[in-house]
């Protein structure tokens, strides 16, 4: 019901008043917008307008570039982070080496025939925790023996003739295990 009293005073004030607001609208108050022909026969709008829009499109392209830097440095951020609490324990570890590698040279000098070192099921099993933690904590032991030698992986002692024509190049021998960390290798630490 309220629409239809509006409309009716609309109504009223659009028959009745009609000539007092032709005679007000040449009397407006505020800016007055410029007609679309006006703006181009003004000197000096038209270049302005040109510069605003490159000064735009310059700020726009700056700030793509610092939000693209600024996605990149994020990204790197979570991988050096990820990467650190990867091997966060790695000195640790590296310092747990030479205890693997005794207990490596023990269980192997009581397998060896004629050994008269028995090694108790205790201390196996203390062995086989302590490997098996390690390994938990991302340490794998590198496999050498009958491989080809690369120098970015294996450090040589020395050279000797090789058996056989196939393993030429390739390993004979390992004194020592190497162990790898994620994908950084680990030597035990020389003491």
């Amino acid at each position: 019901m309220k629409k239809r009293v509006l409309t009716q005073k609309r109504a009223k004030v659009t028959e009745e008043e009609q000539p007092k607001m032709e005679n007000q609208g040449t009397e407006q108050e505020g800016p007055n917008p410029a007609p679309t022909g006006e703006m181009e026969n003004k000197p000096g709008i038209a270049p302005e307008f040109e510069k605003l829009v490159k000064d735009h499109e310059e700020l726009k392209d700056k700030y793509l570039r610092v939000y693209a830097d600024f996605e990149n440095f994020k990204k790197r951020a979570i991988k050096e982070k990820l990467d650190m609490l990867r091997t966060a324990a790695q000195d640790t570890i590296t310092a747990l080496l030479p205890v693997l590698d005794d207990f490596e040279r023990a269980r192997q000098n009581a397998e060896k025939e004629g050994s008269t070192e028995k090694m108790s099921e205790g201390v196996l099993l203390v062995y086989h925790k302590l490997f098996s933690t390690l390994k938990g904590l991302g340490l794998e032991e590198m496999v050498s023996a009958d491989q080809v030698f690369d120098p970015e992986v294996h450090e040589a002692i020395t050279e000797i003739p090789a058996p056989t024509d196939d393993m030429k190049g390739k390993i004979v021998d390992t004194i020592q295990k190497g162990y790898k960390l994620g994908d950084k290798i680990s030597a035990t630490p020389k003491s």
